[in-house]
């Protein structure tokens, strides 16, 4: 099995729609992934299956060399970093913004009565400077900006020094200054070689990070391509994924897709 993520044959079916349709991925230590697609084509129900908070309806989920189904995702779960917005929906308003990477380490999203150790507070602190955050360590979270907010998210994810970081959609909402300075930010994590397996969803183009290594389009809950990034963003693949005639270009490491008329 694949030291972090093997999926065989998964899908996903809730009620009368197949969300995921048969689908096999594997992703290795080292690897930085992109995982691209139309709105409904099952990127974010893919993450929730390797977050390990959704069970397959059928197929095997390995993570981490577990088994779904036959482990104790509660246990699992701390070993995986993850960045979503039903996450960040769970974080209460006025939670201060070290708090809402501090309690990553108890893998709750509101600090209540528990107690921390100092050095769970410093990782936090050093981890805010890290994506820029320092100074606002003591601000209530819904104060911040959208990419603040994105910022810290990402600090909490990396906060339990995960193996697998899973990151849905962390551009949604940003700004072209903001964006930019995610993608600046995600392509220095990407070359860091002590950074954790790295799987980022989006549906633009402009967003891929350089530095990743490989990606995976969707479309329909199914896979339309997958394996290493350069190999598989091409205009063929992409105007499939999407349904329209695509022009792709590649410049510094940075992608674009437009419409061919």
């Amino acid at each position: 099995m694949s030291d972090v993520l093997e999926l065989a044959a998964v899908s996903v079916v809730r009620g009368a729609k197949t969300l995921l349709d048969k689908v096999d991925w594997q992703v290795n230590e080292g690897e930085r992934w992109v995982i691209l697609g139309p709105n409904g084509a099952g990127k974010t129900t893919l993450l929730q299956v390797a977050a390990a908070r959704l069970h397959p309806t059928s197929g095997m989920a390995g993570i981490l060399e577990e088994v779904i189904g036959a482990v104790d995702v509660f246990e699992l779960r701390p070993r995986i970093g993850l960045s979503s917005a039903a996450l960040a929906n769970q974080i209460p308003e006025d939670e201060k913004v070290l708090n809402v990477v501090v309690t990553a380490a108890y893998g709750v999203t509101g600090r209540w009565r528990e107690g921390y150790e100092k050095a769970d507070e410093r990782r936090a602190f050093g981890l805010l400077n890290e994506w820029g955050m320092g100074p606002l360590l003591n601000r209530p979270f819904a104060s911040l900006s959208e990419g603040e907010r994105k910022r810290v998210q990402i600090a909490r994810a990396l906060m339990t020094d995960p193996e697998l970081l899973l990151l849905d959609e962390p551009g949604a909402g940003l700004d072209l200054a903001g964006r930019e300075d995610l993608v600046r930010r995600l392509s220095e994590l990407a070359r860091d070689e002590s950074a954790p397996a790295i799987v980022l969803v989006t549906h633009h183009l402009e967003e891929v990070p350089p530095g990743f290594t490989h990606a995976m389009l969707m479309r329909d809950g199914g896979v339309v391509a997958a394996g290493p990034l350069t190999e598989v963003l091409t205009a063929e693949n992409l105007s499939e994924t999407f349904g329209l005639p695509l022009a792709v270009s590649a410049n510094a490491g940075r992608y674009t897709a437009t419409a061919r008329h």
